[in-house]
């Protein structure tokens, strides 16, 4: 198809890319002399009435949406049957390859990359359309190391209309929220989540979910958790740990707004650099305020000591002067005591009342940040919990919407994550006996796989993890049972009427 031209406007240069909807070529647009890229879908979908109506009407809205981080959509249209979407040119390499060929990225560079991600797909929300498939094959690397996101508009219409478990998906499985596995309603909240798998395959170098098939690749995403990237990643910040768990929780309540991720993250930067500042006050001379001892040394110093050089004889002070003098020191000290005592207990008796935000899921230094902009005090304790991360914060007391007075103390429970044990031998223990074992050290069945073998039938025949090995309370534990042996069918014979020798 190279060297022809669309609707006498498109000449085709170049074929750069293919994939399991469509291929994309290099393009000339000869009205308005500038290059274009061309993606022309397949044939499988050119008869397909309600798939072809739904991709011109996302491609049309994703047109509408302008964003620095967008590839713009600039056409739509037909040529010799075939359906086609003319888009910006975005000159340079997807994320996935440059993941492919340089690995892992800095954390700097790659939350900047997940910012601005972020930024967009809060501007496609905002103009109700939801991507769908963000994957790093998705986003466009450019020269100065910005980035734009491809493919708005056009992954839903093809996730709403056509996707099945086969080998077309296989590369956007990986990604999959765990409402998309399950084949429930998609949302905004969906890209949130394939937007933290991306994160997590930028800060590792790997995908957090692998599987044979697509289907058990998408089990995964529903049943699992990722391996900690503090496992892959030695050194990586807690907060960003923390921010990439929130953005792939299981639950989408439990994901952060697509509207308010590019602030959180940008936050999160700010945590890295060190550039929580505080605002700092302009001197007021007349304003009421406590001396340091080094200011009250320097003004000591500077005022000059007259000398008295007609001292007056102790016993010729007046009676009075001397109960004065008394009564001075006196009420001095019970002024400087009464000073202190409010100052420091006078907040325990604020009048003002506020709310208790709710910090579960923060890590530890903006909870405390959050904790302490409200004016409440802060206690840390720590506590073991295999489904949160290190360093996160899993509950707390009081609990957040409550109202207290300013000062109160709050009680926040911090992860340690899972406590760890040795993995016990599961294997010739009867099923019931297995699953009982775990329980009573604090672990959980995950799968139950039967198939046939020489063990008696409802024995546990392998584990997964393998017996000795070290594991964390509350992991799951995988294990295969066997149905005992398979028996062999075979036909019997009509022998009704045959001798007996025979």
């Amino acid at each position: 198809m190279v060297e022809r031209v669309l609707d006498g406007r498109y000449a085709l240069e170049m074929l750069v890319g293919s994939g399991g909807m469509a291929d994309v070529y290099r393009a000339k647009d000869q009205l308005l002399e500038r290059t274009v890229a061309v993606k022309i879908l397949h044939q499988q979908y050119e008869h397909d009435t309600e798939f072809i109506g739904r991709f011109q009407r996302e491609a049309k809205a994703a047109a509408r949406i302008t964003h620095p981080n967008i590839v713009n959509v600039y056409d739509v249209g037909v040529a010799e049957g075939r359906h086609y979407i003319v888009m910006e040119y975005v000159p340079g390499r997807t994320l996935k390859e440059r993941i492919k060929e340089e690995g892992a990225l800095p954390v700097a560079q790659a939350l900047h990359i997940a910012k601005q991600i972020a930024g967009a797909l809060a501007q496609a929300h905002a103009n109700n359309l939801v991507h769908c498939d963000i994957k790093p094959h998705n986003i466009l690397v450019m020269p100065d190391g910005n980035v734009k996101v491809a493919d708005f508009g056009i992954a839903r219409a093809v996730t709403e209309s056509t996707m099945t478990y086969n080998d077309n998906i296989m590369g956007s499985v990986h990604y999959f929220s765990p409402e998309q596995a399950r084949g429930t309603i998609i949302t905004p909240k969906s890209d949130v989540y394939s937007l933290g798998v991306v994160l997590y395959e930028m800060l590792s170098g790997h995908i957090p979910f692998d599987g044979n098939t697509a289907v058990s690749i998408a089990r995964k995403h529903l049943e699992e958790e990722p391996l900690p990237l503090c496992r892959l990643v030695p050194g990586i910040p807690p907060v960003v740990e923390a921010l990439v768990a929130r953005m792939m929780a299981k639950d989408p309540a439990q994901r952060p707004d697509s509207s308010t991720l590019a602030a959180d993250i940008a936050h999160t930067e700010q945590l890295l650099r060190g550039d929580q500042t505080t605002a700092v006050p302009a001197f007021d001379p007349d304003a009421t305020r406590v001396l340091s001892p080094q200011e009250a040394q320097e003004i000591h110093a500077a005022v000059p000591v007259e000398e008295n050089t007609e001292p007056v004889p102790v016993n010729e002070r007046p009676f009075y002067q001397k109960k004065k003098f008394k009564f001075g020191i006196v009420l001095v000290l019970l002024l400087g005591f009464f000073t202190g005592f409010f100052l420091s207990f006078g907040k325990f008796w604020s009048s003002v009342e506020v709310t208790v935000p709710d910090v579960t899921g923060k890590q530890l230094t903006l909870a405390r940040q959050i904790l302490e902009d409200q004016h409440l005090r802060v206690t840390v304790a720590e506590t073991y919990d295999a489904s949160v991360p290190v360093g996160i914060v899993v509950s707390q007391t009081p609990e957040a919407g409550m109202t207290v007075k300013e000062e109160r103390t709050v009680t926040i429970y911090v992860s340690k994550g899972g406590e760890e044990i040795e993995m016990p031998n599961l294997r010739g223990l009867k099923k019931e006996d297995a699953i009982s074992k775990l329980e009573k050290m604090g672990l959980r069945l995950g799968s139950a796989y039967e198939t046939y073998s020489d063990e008696d039938s409802g024995t546990v025949i392998s584990q997964d993890p393998r017996s000795g090995s070290r594991i964390s309370k509350g992991q799951s534990v995988d294990i295969t049972v066997s149905k005992g042996q398979k028996v062999k069918k075979v036909a019997v014979p009509d022998v009704q009427g045959v001798p007996l020798d025979r």
